[in-house]
């Protein structure tokens, strides 16, 4: 190895839900696999430096990974950040189209003529609009509609200080949404996971449709899933090993996860700032045979068709190759040398 890449930092990122990388880094996996080489392991979850902070979305922090929500991580391909995916991992989550329970709206169907929020967000890529968007269209064409069959209101939410720790609770779940909705400003809106599930249930509304319920992957394919795991390509090309072994232990996590049920699912409803109960309701009582790591196409295919939703719905400023965006190799290596050890 020369001087010129010898890494002293490495970097990581992950959102507020169920990923195996936030799961391996709980259990200091991550650090321990570095600690005699001499690397420090940084989280940006433990930083309120904006500047840094900012590089969840971009991706811009040499020596960096991230896993969460994917329209962050394909906004930054399209503006031509240099990353690599090396991992997929799919958790279907509850997405959520409700109304009040007075309005007479207890089908889609129904939402036809209707007014459906839109949540605005003011930061560098409104992932949160984008999976909202992305809900309601996939609802409304199961039910044969389409977005000009609704009018789509959009409802500005208060920005919060520069954080990523979103457990910790900067703001009650939706609560712009269901002000416009309870305000009569609108005739539905769309929530989703652990804290969409546990928010519908304390304001009393009516769950009309579940995107879990369409019987096709690729059309639930949303912000939540798949959720892939980038690293910037530069540490990618320089030094593979090191990525190779940040990649093994996320891998390690689904044959954890699925002998600890109990502790996964406590884990994630800490991490999304909510509880067991709503974990299970929003993600499954198998959420913790969810936890693997993959490149297998039907993941592939659900990240591309998200991809395409983006750019048709002009939240990316160009398109690019989804497949030529993923290298195998790592995750490859990765089962090799298992393999090779077992």
């Amino acid at each position: 190895m020369s001087a010129d890449n010898k890494i002293d930092s490495i970097w990581y990122t992950r959102c507020p839900v169920p990923t195996p990388l936030g799961l391996a880094a709980r259990e200091g996996w991550i650090s321990s696999e570095f600690v005699q080489d001499g690397i420090a392991i940084n989280t940006l979850q433990e930083t309120q430096d904006p500047e840094l902070l900012e590089s969840h979305y971009d991706h811009r922090l040499p020596h960096s990974f991230r896993q969460g929500g994917n329209v962050p991580a394909i906004w930054a391909k399209a503006r031509g950040t240099d990353t690599k995916v090396i991992g997929l991992n799919w958790v279907d989550e509850a997405q959520l189209i409700v109304t009040l329970p007075n309005s007479g709206i207890t089908k889609v169907e129904q939402l036809k003529g209707k007014r459906i929020a839109l949540p605005v967000h003011d930061i560098s890529i409104d992932h949160q609009r984008a999976s909202a968007l992305r809900g309601i269209v996939v609802s409304l064409e199961a039910a044969g509609l389409t977005p000009k069959d609704v009018e789509l209101v959009d409802i500005p939410v208060e920005k919060q200080p520069p954080s990523i720790s979103w457990a910790a609770g900067t703001r009650a779940a939706y609560a712009a949404e269901y002000k416009a909705l309870e305000s009569g400003l609108v005739d539905a809106i769309y929530v989703k996971g652990a804290r969409g599930y546990e928010s519908a249930n304390a304001h009393g509304v009516t769950i009309i449709y579940d995107v879990r319920q369409h019987p096709d992957p690729i059309v639930r394919s949303n912000n939540s899933a798949p959720r892939p795991i980038t690293v910037d390509a530069a540490l990618l090309r320089d030094r593979p090993d090191l990525v190779v072994r940040f990649l093994s232990r996320i891998v390690d996590v689904a044959e954890w996860a699925a002998k600890h049920e109990a502790e996964t699912v406590a884990y994630i409803a800490k991490e999304s700032g909510s509880t067991d109960e709503w974990v299970r309701k929003a993600y499954g009582d198998d959420v913790h045979l969810h936890q693997g790591t993959n490149l297998d196409a039907q993941a592939i295919a659900g990240l591309e068709a998200y991809k395409n939703f983006l750019l048709e719905w002009g939240f990316l400023k160009g398109d690019f190759d989804v497949n030529a965006w993923i290298d195998p190799a790592p995750l490859a290596e990765v089962f090799r040398l298992k393999k090779k050890a077992a």
